[in-house]
């Protein structure tokens, strides 16, 4: 078993246990102080009073697949954000599944049934993109997207916003909180450091710089071996998800060559026979009517040749007449 190693002490020796739903910027934004901060950067509010804020995100648990930041209610409102290094366009259908869970833990005691309403704070979802993908400032990612029936109006919508916090974007929101900004920055350290050294290598000299430099300084130096850890676990996988994402466009391209070539050889015959059929009646066409030509002149040459000039005036004004004499005469020349 491959174990990270901090300053030679293993994170098993260090008391570190590994749960795979933590990141660093969860466990950066679980501390209620610094969530409040993200709040209010991202509403322009003032609030101080961390007591008021609930976290509600669901703890131990992965639900279908999918493990969500954090997720808090505070100020009426039951708000879901996301650090996300790849910009998934399935994020307002996951939101969905985990707001109806935090949702039926919030309610379990509440009878629906009841005459009177029951309130519960109003959803609005998050996601802070800082892959390596181009994306823009800012977006909107609605569930009606998926929809296989478009809808003027649909009757169930969920939209979440992505802000891209990468360098050079969004950058008042960076400004009015410190603490995102200074993740977006060591994020950024550990990508540079990656590209000259081995990830568990770059992963240190990233957390050693930041703290040296002032960036999420207290964070670092008290979360040490946990955010080395985690670190190296997102990277790699970020790593893995951009390898795999490559790897299933390389198939897709070559069962799409693959495919164009069928269909184009399929077509090709089915257009080759098309003309070959059409050129093969117009040949035909052609080669008859030079063949009954060349009959007609020849009946007629026998009928001039026996001197019934009478019978070629009347096949000329007669069409039935015409007819009975042209079955006549090639009856008795086959």
């Amino acid at each position: 078993m491959n174990e990270t190693r901090t300053n030679g002490t293993t994170l098993r020796d260090a008391g570190v246990q590994r749960n795979y739903k933590d990141t660093v910027f969860r466990m950066l934004f679980r501390e209620k102080e610094n969530l409040l901060s993200l709040y209010n950067a991202l509403n322009g509010t003032n609030y101080t009073d961390v007591d008021d804020l609930e976290i509600t995100t669901l703890e131990n648990a992965v639900y279908m697949n999918y493990k969500n930041d954090i997720s808090f209610v505070f100020d009426f409102e039951l708000l879901l954000y996301e650090h996300q290094s790849t910009c998934n366009p399935n994020m307002p259908l996951r939101d969905l599944l985990y707001v109806s869970r935090v949702l039926q833990n919030r309610i379990r005691n509440e009878n629906l049934y009841s005459k009177s309403l029951v309130r519960i704070p109003a959803p609005r979802f998050v996601v802070f993109y800082n892959g390596t993908d181009f994306q823009p400032e800012q977006q909107t990612l609605c569930l009606s997207d998926a929809f296989e029936k478009r809808q003027e109006e649909p009757s169930l919508e969920l939209s979440v916003t992505v802000y891209n916090i990468n360098p050079g974007h969004n950058r008042e929101l960076l400004e009015a909180c410190r603490l995102l900004r200074e993740y977006a920055q060591y994020v950024e350290y550990v990508r540079s450091f990656t590209e000259e050294l081995p990830l568990s290598e770059a992963v240190e000299k990233a957390v050693d710089d930041c703290i040296r430099n002032g960036i999420l300084t207290e964070f670092l130096s008290r979360n040490r071996a946990e955010a080395i850890e985690v670190s190296i676990f997102e990277y790699d996988e970020e790593k893995h998800m951009r390898s795999e994402r490559k790897e299933w466009r390389e198939i897709g391209r070559k069962e799409g060559r693959s495919e164009g070539r069928a269909e184009g050889l399929k077509e090709g015959r089915s257009e080759g026979r098309a003309e070959g059929l059409k050129e093969g009646q117009a040949e035909g066409l052609k080669k008859g009517y030079a063949e009954g030509l060349k009959a007609s002149f020849d009946m007629l040459k026998t009928l001039m040749d026996e001197g019934n000039t009478e019978e070629i005036k009347r096949a000329l004004s007669d069409s039935d007449y015409q007819e009975q004499l042209c079955q006549k005469y090639f009856s008795e020349h086959e």
